[in-house]
């Protein structure tokens, strides 16, 4: 009988794939509400649409891939894109607080642009390589940089 080698799943793996599902939520909600949204943060129905979209296809990649791409690159790359939403909020607000009405449009327009980097950057990271051990069928997995 042929063995079949299962990827082990982490706490990190979980994380990832959960990271994935908020953004494929976050994007259903932007789709779902680009209009009132769009009025609620100063923006154009189309950019908050264009996001939701964006968003969608990176989540739906970030599941897909998360199995299959070293748990360090995922990391790393949810960390940058985390990191810029953190910078792209604050700047946000900042303009907003200063009576700029371009705050939304900046907070809004980080969340169109870096979700189509980080999918191409994670499609584009190298696949893991599966040890002698999961080659046999076990359920042990590592990457080039684990």
């Amino acid at each position: 009988m042929a063995q079949v080698a299962v990827p082990r799943v982490t706490r990190q793996t979980v994380g990832a794939i959960a990271d994935g599902a908020f953004k494929v939520l976050l994007a259903l909600v932007y789709i779902a509400g680009a209009a009132p949204l769009g009025r609620l943060l100063g923006t154009p129905a189309w950019l908050m649409a264009v996001s939701g979209a964006t968003l969608l296809i990176s989540g739906g990649i970030e599941i897909g891939y998360t199995r299959s791409r070293s748990m360090r690159t995922c990391i790393q790359l949810m960390i940058a894109y985390d990191g810029g939403w953190v910078a792209a909020t604050l700047t946000g607000l900042l303009m907003a607080r200063q009576g700029s009405s371009a705050g939304g449009e900046v907070w809004m327009g980080y969340q169109t642009a870096a979700p189509v980097v980080f999918a191409a950057l994670l499609v584009a990271a190298a696949p893991v390589r599966m040890n002698s051990a999961a080659q046999r069928g076990t359920s042990d997995q590592t990457g080039p940089d684990d």
